[in-house]
């Protein structure tokens, strides 16, 4: 019944089998990605014909973890899956980066790529499996993809590369999270987060893991050439394309060219508009009209590209290296922790900073298990940044992605959790963009949580660099411009500190690039990375003394486990009673750990007390303030600390004559002052009023000595 096709190779350590024949025979290509006990199914389809009227490749990716993966049962009322988690976005994302470039240029016929999760060991991630597992559907297909590619998570440790770390290593050992693809010949992308490490480590650790997946690659080859479908018929063109390309030519390049020696971005893009529109009026037919839409964007390159490669002027007249200017300030809006305004041409970020308490973290439900994370950054890029009036709505992939670089860049960077227990949220508001509004976010994330007051090590900044690459001939362009961007060939970020790199980002629109390419990145990166930070350290070098006013103060105490009841109380009672009365908020860990956070300090105080009152054993030698709460003929029971009580001995009641009674001297709720003297048989307090003094609380036995 099954016609199944497989194979099998030892892979970092472990056994990696692509499989096809068996599961979803109806799609175009389907495979079986299984390292170790993580198992993804892979599949792809491909319409038959393009889809009319579009000047674009619809391909769509989805990376889907279905809990039963892991033997779990979703949450939520309605008990199944629901919309994309933020690792799912990311995953999707990561896989369609590299596959998007390797399709045939032309290509208009939608494809969809699914990739379903059906067993997950914990150990190892799904989301290299599935990127493998795609490449393989791809080849499988018949679709017009120049593949295979092949993909590599890297790890680094005690100064040695790790191919395919498991997850445990990657989040608790390893000072390198390194993902990387691309085809036989070179890197196609690369998404990473580092502990400051340096650019020759980085670029070590790319060739590695593409050194590392060549023989995935290879397995690909092979399966393909025992099971993949015919190739699909790519219908020819009826239009003479390069006729339609000269008429645009003739029509509007002299307008396009003048366009392009403007600067400013709004008055560039009108020209552009109108030299457009001018050329689409001189073609009469309307088939040659839609081509001419997607010609139109190579005349374009055509301009920008090749004044590049002959004079090294870019479109704003700088030279491949000079990074735009620069404007830094924080401390801009009130009642906010922490605000930054970091402008770097016409790419600007308003980026704030909230202090909040571990009843803001954010709990996270994966596959791997349930957590807690306590920096949160959220990126927004509403349409007004680019002059357009379009659809405001939930974030996208692509914000969902740049938020998440920009994490990447800064989370190395931050205190611990024990040092600064407060839970931090970070919102980059993109109010202009013209090129990298993520590294902006990375340089006003890193400017407003030290404007905030958080202790960060060292401040962080990002660049993006780009590639114009024709045959031999190439440049490297510090700070690429939107135009750069989109009608260049490499997407390349970095940020990190003057000490070295925290995250590196690489897409590349063409099949591959050099390593030569890289390392030149990589070290005119650092310079532009480094002129950055000087710049932001004009407006702020290190963390403020102490947090914003307006913040919550917080202060963490460790109490013994066995105490945690006495401050929890039955059902929630004393714990409730204490952020009543005194307006704190209290977060209790299960080992003691206890966080109290308050906007006044009185309150914190006041918390702090009471917390300390209810687990505090009584010392020796120490005076404490008390209550009253019973006499008897042979003294006075005082509450002191929390519920703890301790006698007052007739004896020791005050220093003057000894009383006839109790309540000559104390009465029930009177307040006093008392000194622990010691534990009686029973380990009951023995408590002393005669040796404080009763208006000052000074210790009198000591003031004697």
């Amino acid at each position: 019944m099954f016609d199944v096709y497989r194979k099998e190779i030892e892979w970092g350590g472990r056994t990696l089998t692509l499989e096809t024949g068996k599961m979803a025979r109806q799609a175009d290509g389907a495979v079986l990605a299984r390292y170790g006990d993580t198992a993804v199914l892979c599949t792809v389809v491909a319409a038959k014909t393009p889809r009319p009227g579009i000047d674009f490749f619809p391909l769509s990716v989805h990376y889907q973890e279905k809990t039963y993966a892991a033997g779990k049962i979703p949450g939520g009322f309605f008990k199944r899956e629901g919309r994309p988690s933020e690792k799912e976005t990311l995953t999707s994302r990561l896989i369609d980066r590299p596959i998007r470039p390797l399709f045939v240029k032309g290509f208009k016929n939608e494809v969809q790529v699914i990739c379903t999760v059906l067993a997950h060991d914990l150990e190892n991630d799904p989301d290299i499996v599935a990127m493998v597992g795609t490449s393989a559907a791809l080849c499988l297909s018949g679709a017009p993809f120049l593949g295979p590619i092949g993909g590599a998570r890297v790890g680094y440790k005690d100064g040695e590369y790790i191919l395919n770390p498991t997850m445990d290593v990657t989040r608790t050992e390893s000072e390198l999270d390194l993902v990387v693809a691309g085809t036989e010949e070179g890197v196609l992308m690369v998404e990473s987060m580092a502990s400051e490490l340096s650019e020759e480590i980085m670029l070590g650790a790319v060739n590695f893991g593409h050194d590392s997946f060549q023989p995935v690659i290879k397995a690909i080859i092979e399966l393909a050439e025992a099971a993949a479908k015919d190739p699909m018929d790519l219908p020819e063109s009826p239009l003479d394309l390069d006729a339609i390309r000269g008429k645009l030519e003739a029509a509007c390049k002299a307008d396009l060219e003048a366009a392009y020696d403007e600067p400013n971005k709004s008055e560039r893009q009108n020209k552009l508009a109108a030299a457009k529109d001018k050329a689409l009026a001189a073609i009469e037919d309307e088939a040659e009209k839609e081509a001419a839409k997607g010609l139109m964007k190579g005349l374009e390159a055509d301009i920008v590209r090749g004044r590049i490669l002959d004079t090294g002027k870019r479109i704003d007249e700088r030279d491949t290296k000079t990074v735009r200017q620069i404007v830094a300030e924080v401390g801009l809006l009130p009642r906010t922790h922490g605000s930054a305004l970091f402008t770097r041409g016409e790419t600007q970020a308003m980026v704030v900073a909230t202090l909040g308490t571990g009843q803001d973290e954010q709990i996270i439900d994966a596959l791997e298990g349930e957590y807690r994370e306590h920096f949160l950054l959220h990126y927004n890029f509403p349409p007004f940044s680019v002059g357009e009036a379009g659809r405001v709505g939930s974030p996208g992939r692509r914000e969902i992605g740049h938020g998440k670089l920009a994490w990447r860049a800064v989370k190395p960077l931050l205190p611990s959790k024990e040092a600064f227990p407060y839970t931090l949220r970070v919102v980059s508001e993109i109010t202009e963009s013209n090129g990298s509004s993520s590294m902006a976010t990375v340089c006003g994330t890193s400017l407003s949580l030290m404007d905030a007051g958080v202790p960060l090590a060292r401040p962080v900044a990002g660049i993006a660099m780009g590639l114009i690459k024709e045959g031999d001939k190439f440049a490297v362009l510090s700070d690429i411009l939107g135009d750069e961007d989109h009608l260049g060939d490499m997407d390349f970020k970095v940020a990190g500190t003057d000490k070295g790199v925290t995250a590196l980002q690489m897409d590349i629109k063409i099949t591959s690039i050099t390593r030569e390419i890289m390392k030149v990145a990589l070290e005119q990166a650092k310079d532009g990375r480094m002129h950055i930070l000087g710049e932001m350290g004009k407006a702020l070098t290190s963390a403020r003394d102490g947090v914003s006013d307006t913040a919550p103060k917080m202060i963490s105490i460790k109490i013994p486990v066995d105490k945690i009841r006495d401050v929890i109380g039955s059902g929630g009672k004393v714990i409730r009673e204490i952020c009543e009365v005194t307006g704190a908020k209290i977060d209790i860990d299960d080992d003691g750990t206890v966080k109290i956070a308050a906007v006044e300090q009185a309150s914190l105080d006041a918390a702090h007390n009471w917390v300390y009152s209810l687990t505090a054993e009584p010392e020796v030698g120490k005076i404490y303030d008390g209550k009253v709460v019973k006499t008897l003929d042979f003294g006075a029971f005082v509450n002191f600390l929390g519920p703890k009580d301790g006698l007052v001995h007739i004896s020791q009641l005050t220093s003057a004559k000894r009383p006839e009674a109790v309540t000559e001297v104390v009465k029930e709720g009177d307040k006093v002052k008392v000194k622990v003297i010691g534990f009686d048989d029973r380990g009951k307090v023995k408590l002393s009023m005669k040796v404080v003094d009763q208006e000052t609380g000074e210790d009198l036995e000591a003031a004697a000595e």
